[in-house]
């Protein structure tokens, strides 16, 4: 059993701050608040209540903060702005829906290009299509979303009272708020009733029960208020999500953009399924939640919200409760409200407020969870961003270093070899030489910052991106244990931290002076320089300045600040990230070092599908130009998230410039522009004509990811296409 960070021991009831005083959707202006039917009887204990007001306390917390964006977001709806959300959110959205076919027909999707119309206004119209102009397959697809959801009722005092709702994430995972089941103990006194509704000729139908099973799994959160649990299967051994399906939870960006509608279906007043439609949309969209205008009551925690292609975008929580200045929650006639004197139903709400997706995959995603725990997650799917590979269990190979390939073995340096066998704690991984139907190989070559990781774990998660793109592609999966995986980041942090340590006297100074100090011959200083004029920061028309001067370290802050700011990587990464390519190509020992680390884990001979990220790329084309054993060719180079297309970069490989090698027969580039690593991209401009490159739209908090690279299914699609074609 897994607890949250923030996980307590309560005894909790149902919600009952969960309504929202609704605005006109048009104008996005709150108008008079609707009134709402007396809540007093669904009972709570004094410990639910006060958890539910630290919830609500937190909600409208972050309503306040966010109150000036918010009010820029309304003063465009005023104006007739239909999406008053950043170009890349609509974008990213305009893409999902093309992508997964969620718009209305090819012909209505034609129509908008029968006009000239600028790229922004033919996205807008694009993500406004699914507003006015439903497909027929709006409704039997929310039927089928329907049958995910379940009445959670508690047992209290020997009675059994509705609770709150709750939804099938996997076939055997529920997914409610941490205040419904705030521990195991909790979960244990409920049960679920699916098909707790009315048929089509409002009928009741037959509910069905389950009991929750927090011993396999269960894990809350009290910042994103969800629980995640185990449900026991039916007594015929059935799980739950074979019989009523379940919801594929999406990490993906695009799900949503503000003033898109959304719909939530749970058990209000744990009264019969319901379903809230129209007249709802998103108010504001935060890091790690969505206000929106909808109708709900208590008992609605824990319920999905759709967006109109039924893809959950949130979890709801909690009504979002109006507040003074200091920070006392108010009753519709302005009056404080009063704890234990006045009722639920005097609050004024002003939102509802539900848990992104997006947050609470990643705060799943990093939790310490054994083996079979993930397995339980990776059934969620690939577009949750578990690897399916988890369920599977697969046996990981090590190459045994004292005797690596015969071929490999002679461009490896035997002494480095030896010094590295008896202190790096993790080496490469093998895969069987026949995967995939001969001598054709797929090969991982990660970037940086990877040292002291498992690599059986990121061979897994490379292989999960990609099957993820695989998947969305229509293509067939791959198995992580048929993939080559070199291993060089405990290498090549030995190799800095022995060639490359920073002088006492700079321990305490911020990264770009300390990185310059490193850098000797300027080249760290160059490739932060030349990748914040890439990306268009003004120019003083000073040259280089190698010494280090208070000049030279305000233009490094000042070019680093700038490319966090124009791209979605933070200037830590981006220094770090350049260090670590500057110490790579300008010591012969590191690069000796990676290279002969590499060469221990490639296949003899055969074609390699080569996949490379970030400074992979650069270790990569050094690797396809001197070090592949004879006899082998590169059918395919896949860059991702690339440097070479900077001269600061190219102009230091071996060979220098930017020729191609021989032994590359394809190359695919794929890079994301939010990416300030790719900034050179698109590589063509340099090296010529590739056979595809792509640049693609990664997760704002994810651009240099490589997971979110292998995910897309253009860039997947020519991986499959290479490695599957018979061999010559």
């Amino acid at each position: 059993m897994l607890t949250g960070r923030n996980a307590e021991p309560a005894d909790c009831g149902p919600l009952l701050l969960s309504h929202a005083g609704l605005g006109d959707r048009r104008s996005g202006r709150q108008s008079a608040p609707r009134q709402y039917r007396t809540v007093t009887d669904m009972p709570a204990t004094d410990e639910t209540r006060e958890l539910q007001e630290q919830q609500a306390a937190a909600a409208a917390k972050r309503y306040r903060d966010a109150t000036a964006e918010r009010e820029v977001i309304e003063d465009k709806l005023s104006a007739g702005v239909k999406y008053p959300d950043s170009p890349q959110a609509i974008a990213n959205r305009a893409k999902r829906l093309l992508d997964q076919g969620g718009v209305p027909p090819a012909a209505a999707v034609e129509s908008i290009y029968a006009q000239a119309l600028e790229g922004p206004e033919t996205l807008e119209r694009i993500v406004g299509l699914t507003m006015d102009l439903q497909p027929w397959s709006f409704l039997p697809r929310g039927v089928r979303a329907g049958a995910t959801v379940a009445r959670i009722s508690i047992l209290r005092d020997g009675l059994e009272q509705p609770h709150a709702t709750g939804f099938l994430v996997s076939p055997r995972l529920l997914l409610t708020n941490h205040h419904v089941f705030p521990n195991a103990e909790t979960a244990r006194r409920c049960f679920l009733e699916f098909n707790a509704q009315v048929t089509i000729d409002n009928a009741r139908d037959t509910a069905i029960r389950y009991e929750p099973d927090p011993d396999t799994f269960f894990t809350a959160d009290k910042h994103l208020d969800y629980a995640l649990v185990a449900v026991k299967p039916a007594a015929d051994g059935r799980l739950p999500g074979e019989i009523f399906g379940w919801n594929r939870l999406i990490i993906e960006q695009g799900k949503i953009v503000v003033n898109d509608p959304v719909n939530v279906i749970g058990h209000p007043m744990g009264r019969l399924k319901e379903i809230a439609v129209r007249d709802n949309a998103v108010v504001q969209r935060l890091e790690d939640f969505l206000h929106y205008r909808t109708d709900t009551e208590p008992g609605n925690s824990g319920s999905p919200v759709y967006n109109d292609q039924w893809e959950v975008v949130a979890l709801h929580h909690q009504g979002v409760p109006n507040t003074d200045s200091h920070g006392r929650i108010l009753r519709k006639d302005g009056q404080p409200w009063r704890r234990g004197i006045d009722s639920d139903d005097t609050v004024d709400y002003v939102s509802n407020e539900g848990a992104r997706t997006s947050s609470i995959l990643k705060h799943l995603a990093a939790l310490p969870l054994a083996p079979e725990q993930r397995a339980l997650l990776a059934e969620m799917g690939p577009e949750s961003g578990f690897q399916q590979e988890f369920a599977a269990g697969p046996v990981e190979t090590p190459v045994a270093t004292a005797s690596p390939p015969q071929e490999a073995a002679a461009v490896v340096s035997p002494s480095r070899l030896a010094a590295r066998a008896s202190t790096a704690p993790h080496i490469g991984l093998r895969a069987p030489e026949n995967a995939f139907g001969g001598r054709r190989h797929l090969i991982f070559l990660h970037g940086r910052s990877q040292h002291g990781k498992d690599p059986a774990d990121l061979r897994r998660r490379w292989t999960g991106g990609l099957n993820h793109g695989l998947t969305r592609a229509g293509l067939p999966t791959v198995a992580p244990e048929n993939v080559w995986f070199p291993f060089y980041g405990d290498c090549i942090a030995e190799a800095i931290g022995q060639h490359e340590a920073i002088p006492t006297s700079y321990a305490d100074a911020p990264a770009a002076e300390a990185y310059a100090v490193e850098s000797v011959n300027g080249t760290y200083e160059k490739l932060v320089l030349e990748a914040a004029a890439l990306n268009g920061m003004p120019q003083n028309g000073q040259p280089v300045n190698e010494n280090l001067g208070s000049t030279l370290v305000g233009s490094l802050q000042g070019a680093l600040s700038w490319l966090a700011a124009k791209t979605s990587v933070d200037a830590l990464t981006i220094a770090t990230i350049f260090r670590d390519v500057d110490a790579y190509l300008r010591d012969d020992d590191i690069r000796t070092d990676v290279l002969d680390c590499v060469a221990e884990t490639l296949p003899p001979d055969g074609e390699l599908v080569l996949v490379t990220h970030s400074l992979g790329t650069v270790v990569g084309m050094d690797l396809v130009a001197n070090r592949i054993p004879k006899g082998t060719k590169v059918t395919l180079l896949v860059t991702a998230g690339s440097p070479l297309g900077m001269d600061a970069v190219y102009s230091r490989l071996i060979p220098p410039g930017t020729r191609r090698p021989d032994t590359v027969m394809n190359w695919v580039n794929a890079w994301c522009p939010t990416d300030a690593v790719a900034i050179g991209c698109p590589l063509e401009r340099h090296w010529g004509k590739l056979t595809e490159e792509h640049a693609v739209v990664n997760a704002s908090d994810r651009a240099h990811s490589i997971e979110e690279y292998l995910a897309h299914p253009e860039v997947a699609k020519a991986i499959n296409e290479f490695l599957r074609q018979s061999t010559q």
